[in-house]
């Protein structure tokens, strides 16, 4: 856990590689620049938050230093950078209140012991098993607490003890004259919303740097006597020493927890949401844990808040082109230098521009993206539970509330099950029993099973992801009865074999049912069905399981298509287009014939449904690519090598002779076992050719807006081939 480690290479965003010591300039250059972004933004977060815990001022600075330097070295994420965090000031300034700041120093060392402790033991990734719902919901109601009091603040008055006096006193305050406090902080509120619309050369400077600035400049031009930081004269003999706190082991231990539980969960959720952001070193959790366990340890007994990783500071970090560690570290440095270097002018911001930051930063923490997430995984409810409890009760019951509702949430899942009886004319009834099938659904199983009629083939269809003892003892109990009363029951699992596996001792095995519900869309329904059957079951399962998850795609495609690529193949039923090019509705458009073939350019009858297409393709959709695609062991190559083989199909014999100059080409190519297959590549070349000859496909090739492909997929080995336009060779 020594040096930052750099990344394996040199990132193309920041030029072309480079190597040896040049590699070295270039990595210091962009951390040391992401360094200098980072710490104007990390100063006046960190006096901000220290405002909003209720701790000294110097409390954030030094642990903006301690997150920075020790945070960075330990850690094990190449850019995120550690801080005093927001989401922690609720704990704290009930810490605060409670035992007082020393006291509260000795709890944040404390925790940061634990945080050491569950880093070595390796337990990092078990935080990230609490529901992202219940964190965005908890960091929302603790943004809602730090808006409500800071804007206090803002409007010159003193905050309540709780958000909702804060919120009752408000219309008080809003109505009261404090005219320059009022001033300076919506003034500051101004500049930070607006700092984000203007032109981009000005957005070098960070907005809450220049939303901090022009609030202490505005309070110093016009000489206002408003309440301003206030820094000890000598911040290294202000240090203090951390005490334990008098009060019940209980209750010491239950914020050791919280501070380190709620620090935790936070940084890693902030590393692992970091990690996207750039292409270097992978973060390694364990290590970043135990990196911000040291840092809480030396922030607690320098006299620190509580550290955990910031998104904000470390989302400007990577944007700003940080490559390793150093950026953080030095980062820590600059902002120990501005402590004992620049205090006068940080005494110059007033508390109302600080307070008027923290309303926004509180606000941005409820962020919509998130409920917009957990909205589209169906946990709405639980992350407005929790922020409502945050703010209503405190942290600790919010959360509770939280993880309750989500529990309920999941027991409610798994209680859903969805059960189709389906009768069918001169067919078996058919019973479709989809979703989880647990205890606490066989009361709603057994209620729709009762709708079978009496004395009929029963193909009971379970598309099960789960089925526990109950479920398994359900189906068997309705099985056995129903066919004691003269019905027959045939099962069929479309994933595990949860029944056949539960069930032991049953008068018969377990039989499937054709087609199987789990036969995918690549195994052949031909296999155990023909006919006006297999169309009518094809189409049945279609409906129960594509449809629902190509519907949204559909319905988006029902007004027309936009299809990019124009796709030649042959008819050959074993030749399946999106099948062996992985694409979905909407991708391609398709032409199937005998021999993938493509008449010249003059020599095609006027009724060829290949060249109207190739010809509608081209005037009509935005086709960027035309690709011909063969395949092995194709019947219309061996009919080319067969003269005569075509016997009596007139039609088909006058078709093939769109190849005969593919047998041209082979005319230098002895006579060998690979004849045919050889004759099948060199049949996608020729018709590329065939293509060129048509004039509208010729210019705009030479225009650069087409592309044409070969393509020659072999059925034995399941491989599809690009072929060199050139050559035989692949």
């Amino acid at each position: 856990m020594g040096d930052p480690d750099p990344p394996p290479a040199a990132d193309g965003a920041h030029g072309p590689p480079v190597t040896g010591s040049s590699t070295k300039v270039s990595l210091w250059r962009s951390d040391f620049g992401a360094s200098l972004v980072v710490v104007l933004i990390a100063v006046p977060l960190s006096l901000g938050i220290a405002v909003a815990s209720g701790a000294p001022l110097v409390a954030g600075l030094i642990s903006a230093v301690v997150g920075g330097i020790v945070g960075g070295l330990f850690g094990g994420s190449a850019v995120q950078v550690s801080g005093p965090a927001a989401g922690l000031t609720v704990i704290v300034a009930g810490l605060v209140q409670t035992y007082g700041w020393a006291a509260t120093c000795a709890i944040v060392a404390a925790a940061g012991v634990l945080q050491l402790a569950l880093g070595l033991f390796r337990v990092a990734r078990a935080a990230l098993a609490v529901s992202p719902a219940v964190i965005h919901g908890m960091l929302a109601g603790v943004g809602l607490v730090i808006a409500l009091s800071q804007l206090h603040i803002v409007l010159g008055g003193t905050p309540q003890s709780s958000a909702l006096e804060n919120l009752i006193e408000l219309p008080g305050q809003l109505v009261r004259n404090h005219t320059h406090s009022v001033a300076v902080g919506l003034f500051t509120l101004i500049v930070l919303i607006g700092w984000g619309r203007l032109p981009s050369r000005f957005k070098v400077i960070p907005a809450p740097l220049a939303a901090i600035g022009a609030g202490t400049a505005l309070a110093t031009v016009f000489a206002w006597d408003v309440a301003r930081v206030d820094l000890p004269d000598d911040p290294i003999g202000a240090l203090v020493t951390p005490q334990w706190p008098d009060g019940s082991w209980s209750s010491i231990a239950g914020a050791v927890i919280a501070v380190a539980l709620v620090a935790s969960v936070e940084s890693l959720l902030c590393a692992v949401a970091v990690d996207r952001l750039h292409d270097g070193p992978r973060v390694n959790l364990d290590r970043e844990l135990a990196g911000q366990g040291a840092a809480n340890l030396t922030a607690g007994l320098l006299g620190g808040l509580p550290i955990a990783g910031v998104v904000v500071r470390s989302t400007a970090n990577a944007a700003a082109g940080a490559r390793s560690r150093r950026s953080t570290i030095m980062h820590g440095v600059w902002v120990l230098a501005l402590a004992l270097a620049a205090a006068p002018a940080m005494e110059l911001i007033p508390l109302g521009a600080l307070a008027a930051l923290l309303v926004a930063i509180g606000v941005q923490m409820v962020n919509l993206a998130h409920m917009r997430g957990v909205h589209r995984h169906g946990e709405l409810p639980v992350y407005l539970l929790t922020m409502a409890g945050v703010v209503a009760l405190g942290l600790f019951e919010g959360v509770l509330i939280g993880l309750g509702c989500a529990l309920l949430l999941t027991i409610w899942r798994l209680a859903r099950i969805s059960v189709k009886v389906t009768p069918q004319l001169d067919a078996p009834v058919r019973v479709t029993v989809d979703g989880s099938l647990t205890f606490l659904s066989v009361p709603a199983l057994a209620r729709a099973l009762t709708a079978v009629p009496a004395k009929e083939v029963v193909d009971l269809s379970l598309n099960i992801d789960f089925m526990d003892h109950a479920g398994v003892t359900a189906i068997d109990d309705w099985r056995t009865g129903y066919e004691r009363a003269g019905g027959t029951v045939r099962i069929d699992e479309v994933q595990e074999q949860w029944y056949a596996q539960g069930a032991t001792g049953l008068p018969r095995p377990v039989r499937r049912t054709p087609p199987s519900r789990n036969r995918q869309a690549w195994h052949p329904l031909a296999a155990t069905l023909s006919g006006r059957r297999q169309l009518e079951e094809g189409s049945e399962e279609f409906h129960s399981h594509v449809a629902p998850l190509v519907r949204p795609l559909l319905s988006e495609l029902a007004e027309g298509q936009r299809p990019t690529h124009l796709f030649i193949t042959c008819a050959d039923s074993r030749l399946v287009p999106n099948l062996i090019t992985s694409s979905g509705p909407g991708d391609l458009f398709t032409v199937r014939n005998v021999g993938n073939l493509v008449p010249r350019h003059g020599e095609a009858d006027p009724t060829d449904s290949t060249i109207a297409a190739i010809e509608y393709a081209l005037a009509v959709l935005p086709i960027k690519t035309i690709t011909v695609c063969g395949h092995s062991a194709c019947g219309a190559m061996d009919a080319l090598l067969t003269p005569g083989s075509a016997g009596d199909m007139p039609y088909l014999s006058g078709w093939l002779r769109n190849g005969t100059h593919s047998l041209d080409r082979m005319s230098s190519v002895p006579d060998g076992p690979d004849r045919l297959d050889r004759l099948g590549r060199e049949n996608v070349l020729q018709q590329l050719e065939n293509l060129r000859t048509h004039p509208g496909v010729a210019k705009r090739e030479a225009a650069g807006e087409l592309e044409l492909c070969g393509g020659y997929f072999s059925i034995a080995e399941g491989r599809m081939h690009i072929l060199s336009p050139t050559a035989l060779t692949v």
